[in-house]
C-alpha cells in the first residue's frame, strides 16, 4: 500500500493529518529540522504526539534534516536518545554526521535520506542503502521515467514528493537565503528569496524563480505501480486547515481511485500559486510551471469544514475484532487489533432472563458501537448461553474497559537499548600556510599565467577536458588536474559520464571533483581519486569522519561555516575552503535563459538577474548542460587576509573563477601573489565572519 505521509508543524496540524487519513506524519522537534519557523514540537509534546499517532495506527517520522555544527552535537545526541525512547518510527536526515550518530545511538530506528541530500540517481540511492538508510526521498525534479527506473532497481524504499511548494533550486544545493540574509536553508531558516521579484539585467516586477505548487494527485496509482513506497505532502509551515484538506483529498484519491472537480477545488481553496504544476513529473519543464501566491478572500465554509474534520470527534482508523462471552460461568469481552494486541476484561455474572433472553446478535450490536473512539469494529464473535440476561450498561462498560486497555497498550512506550556515540579521532589538519587550488569554469580562464602557476590542484570542468584532448594531455603532463563533474547528473546522463571518466583516465587524469553523493560510486568504479566539493555540505567533524570512511582524498568545507568553526573542525581528510570567487547560490533544473527568451542562449555567455535593491546575480551553466547556476553578485575574497587562513589547519584554499575573462583571471592571480586592498563595493567576506542562523 502506498503510504500517505502528511506534514505536522503543530499538534493541531498533526491531529488534522491523522483524522483525515494520513498513514504517517513527519514533524520537527527543537532546532534540528528544516522548518524552524513552524511551531514544531518540544521533547514533551513529541512523546505525546507519538502516543497519539501510534494509538491510531499512524507512524511518526522525525525530521533531523539540517546541517549541525560541532557545538550543537551534544544537544542533538540528547534529542536522538529522547526520540528513540519515545518510539519514533524513523529519522529523516540530511547531514552525514547525523546519519552516523543515529546509527550509533539508535540502530533499530530506520533512517530516511532527506530530499536535502540531493539524491536524484540510482547510484545515490545505492550509496544511501550501503550507509544503512532504509528509504530515500528523491529530488523533486525527477520525471516519471526516472522515478520508475530507480524504483525498479532500488534495494530500499523510495519516497516521492507529491504535493506542495516547489523550491526553484535543488534542495540541499541552495545558499541564496544564507548569502542574502544569513538565514540558511540548510539550517532550516530559509527566507524564501526565490519568491521575490527579479528582472533580467534590470529589476522588473516579475517572478522568474517562483514555481507553482506541485500536484501529483492524478498519478497516485501510477506511482504505486512503479513501486514508490510513500508520497509526501508538503506543508509544515501551513495551517492545520490546509493539512486537513490536502490530506483528505489525497486519501480519497488513493482509496476511491478518483479525482473529481470538487476535490481539485478543495486543493485550490486550501493554497495555490496561480494553479498547480506537474511539470517535472511529466517532463514539461518550461515557463508554464511558474506562478505566485495571490491574496484571496478566505472561504469561511471551507475553514469551518476543515476544522470540524479534526476537532469534532474521532475518525475510526484502526480495525478491531471482538469476542464476547456470556455464559452461566460469567461474562467477558476480548478485543484484538491488527498488531496482535489482545485485551480481555471480565464482566458481571449474568442473570436468568425474566422476559426476553439475551442473544448473540444483541450482544454484537452493542459491542460494535465504537463511535467516538479511533477504532472500527469489523467482526464480533459471540458465545451466549440461552436464557440469560445482561444489561446494556454492563456490555457497554466492558467495551469501554477493553478499548481503554487496548489504547494503553498501543500507546505504551518500550524502552529500547540505546548505544553511545563513538568518539572520533582528532585530526587537527595541516600546520602553516595552506596550499593553493584553482578552479576554472571556461576555456578562456586557462591562461598561460594560470597554467604555469604552482598549485596543489587545478580543477577543470570535464566537458572542457573532453572537448580538447591535446589540452587534457598537456595539463595532465604538467600538473595535477582534477575533472570537475556537474553537481546534477541524472541516471540517463551517467553512461556518457562513465565513458568520459575512462577516457580521462587513459589520458592521465586520475582525480575528480564531486559535489554530489550520487557520483561517488561511478567515480570509484572508474578508478578515480575523489575530491569532495562544497555541494556535499560538510559542516561538522562527524561528517568529515564519514567522508574519510568513503575514501575521499580531500574535501571542500561548507562556505556557510565561520572561521572558528573551520579552525576547530576535525579534519579527517585534507580540507580546503573557497577563498575567492562568486559563490554558487542555486542550481536549477530550469534553463533561466530559455525561460526568458523561449530558446537556449547559454552559448552567448553569462546573463544575470537583478533584485529590487539592484543586487545582481549572474547565471551560468552547470557544466555543459542547460541547468542554470545562480551566482552571487559580489565576489568572495580573502586574498588580503591570507595570514588568517594560515591558522585554520587547511590543506588548501581555492580560487574559483566563474564569470572572469582572461585578463581578470590574471589580475586575481596577481592579487593572490601580491594582495591588494579589500574592495567592499565589489567583494564580500561571505559567511566566514558572520555565519548563518
Amino acid at each position: 500500500m502506498l503510504e500517505l505521509l502528511a506534514p505536522a508543524g503543530s499538534m493541531d496540524a498533526l491531529r488534522a493529518a491523522v483524522q483525515n487519513g494520513a498513514n504517517a506524519v513527519y514533524l520537527g522537534c527543537g532546532m534540528f529540522n528544516a522548518r524552524q519557523s513552524a511551531q514544531n514540537f518540544t521533547t514533551q509534546t513529541l512523546t505525546e504526539a507519538v502516543k497519539y499517532c501510534h494509538v491510531r495506527g499512524v507512524a511518526v517520522h522525525l525530521t533531523l534534516n539540517t546541517l549541525v555544527s560541532d557545538r550543537e552535537t551534544k544537544e542533538l545526541i540528547e534529542l536522538i536518545r529522547h526520540a528513540a525512547a519515545s518510539n519514533v518510527d524513523a529519522f529523516i536526515v540530511q547531514d552525514l554526521g547525523v546519519v552516523q550518530l543515529c546509527r550509533q545511538i539508535a540502530p533499530h530506528i530506520p533512517i530516511h535520506g532527506s530530499t536535502q541530500m540531493t539524491i536524484h540517481s540510482l547510484p545515490g540511492v545505492l550509496l544511501c542503502a550501503a550507509w544503512g538508510m532504509t528509504r530515500v526521498v528523491l529530488s523533486r525534479e525527477l520525471s516519471r521515467e526516472e522515478i520508475r527506473y530507480i524504483c525498479e532497481n532500488s534495494p530500499i524504499e523510495i519516497e516521492v514528493f507529491a504535493h506542495g511548494a516547489l523550491c526553484m533550486g535543488y534542495s540541499g544545493q541552495c545558499y541564496l537565503s544564507a548569502m542574502i540574509g544569513g538565514r540558511s536553508g540548510n539550517r532550516g531558516r530559509c527566507a524564501q528569496p526565490c519568491r521575490q521579484s527579479y528582472g533580467y539585467t534590470h529589476w522588473e516586477n516579475k517572478y522568474p524563480l517562483s514555481l507553482k505548487d506541485n500536484c501529483l494527485v492524478h498519478y497516485l496509482q501510477e506511482l504505486e505501480q512503479m513501486g514508490v513506497a510513500s508520497i509526501k505532502l508538503e506543508g509544515r509551515m501551513k495551517r492545520p486547515e490546509y493539512v486537513a484538506t490536502v490530506t483528505a483529498v489525497y486519501r480519497k484519491a488513493l482509496d476511491e481511485v478518483v479525482v473529481t472537480s470538487k476535490m481539485m477545488d478543495a486543493l485550490h481553496t486550501a493554497f495555490n500559486r496561480q494553479g498547480f504544476t506537474d511539470g517535472y513529473y511529466t517532463s514539461r519543464v518550461n515557463r508554464s510551471m511558474f506562478g505566485v501566491r495571490q491574496d484571496t478572500k478566505e472561504d469561511p465554509k471551507w475553514l469551518q469544514a476543515a476544522r470540524q474534520s479534526y476537532e469534532n470527534g474521532e475518525t475510526e482508523l484502526v480495525d478491531i475484532s471482538f469476542r464476547a462471552v456470556v455464559t452461566t460461568d460469567g461474562s467477558s469481552l476480548t478485543v484484538t487489533d491488527p498488531d496482535g494486541n489482545v485485551c480481555t476484561v471480565e464482566g458481571p455474572m449474568p442473570e436468568l432472563a425474566r422476559n426476553v433472553a439475551l442473544t448473540g446478535a444483541a450482544v454484537a450490536d452493542r459491542v460494535s458501537k465504537t463511535g467516538g473512539t479511533p477504532y472500527r469494529c469489523t467482526e464480533v464473535r459471540t458465545r451466549v448461553d440461552p436464557g440469560l440476561a445482561l444489561s446494556a450498561a454492563a456490555i457497554n462498560s466492558m467495551r469501554r474497559d477493553a478499548l481503554n486497555q487496548l489504547t494503553a497498550i498501543r500507546a505504551r512506550r518500550e524502552q529500547p537499548t540505546l548505544g553511545k556515540p563513538k568518539r572520533i579521532q582528532d585530526h587537527l589538519g595541516v600546520k602553516g600556510a595552506p596550499g593553493l587550488t584553482i578552479q576554472v569554469t571556461n576555456r578562456e580562464q586557462l591562461t598561460k599565467k594560470l597554467i604555469s602557476m604552482e598549485s596543489a590542484m587545478l580543477y577543470v570542468p570535464i566537458h572542457i577536458l573532453m572537448e580538447d584532448p591535446d589540452l587534457c594531455t598537456a595539463l595532465a603532463n604538467r600538473r595535477r588536474v582534477a575533472a570537475v563533474l556537474p553537481r546534477i547528473v541524472h541516471d540517463g546522463e551517467l553512461p556518457k559520464l562513465r565513458e568520459n571518466l575512462l577516457t580521462l583516465k587513459e589520458q592521465g587524469i586520475r582525480d575528480v571533483l564531486v559535489g554530489n553523493l550520487g557520483l561517488l560510486i561511478p567515480c570509484r568504479e572508474a578508478g578515480m581519486r575523489i575530491h569532495g566539493d562544497f555541494g556535499l555540505n560538510l559542516y561538522n567533524s562527524r561528517s568529515m569522519d564519514v567522508v574519510k570512511d568513503l575514501e575521499l582524498s580531500s574535501a571542500c568545507l561548507s562556505f556557510e561555516m565561520t572561521m572558528p568553526q573551520i579552525r576547530d573542525l576535525n579534519k579527517a581528510v585534507p580540507s580546503e575552503i573557497i577563498a575567492y570567487g562568486r559563490l554558487p547560490l542555486m542550481v536549477m533544473e530550469h534553463c533561466l535563459m530559455r525561460n526568458k527568451t523561449g530558446q537556449c542562449s547559454c552559448h552567448l555567455g553569462p546573463m544575470k538577474l537583478t533584485d529590487k535593491t539592484g543586487a545582481e546575480f549572474p547565471i551560468i551553466k552547470d557544466g555543459d548542460n542547460c541547468r542554470s547556476v545562480l551566482l552571487n553578485g559580489k565576489k568572495l575574497s580573502w586574498l588580503d587576509r591570507q595570514e588568517d587562513l594560515a591558522h585554520l589547519g587547511l590543506w588548501a584554499v581555492r580560487l574559483y573563477f566563474t564569470t572572469e575573462n582572461a585578463l581578470e583571471t590574471d589580475r586575481v592571480l596577481n592579487d593572490y601573489l601580491n594582495p591588494a586592498p579589500f574592495d567592499p563595493g565589489a567583494c564580500t567576506r561571505g559567511l566566514y565572519l558572520r555565519g548563518v542562523e
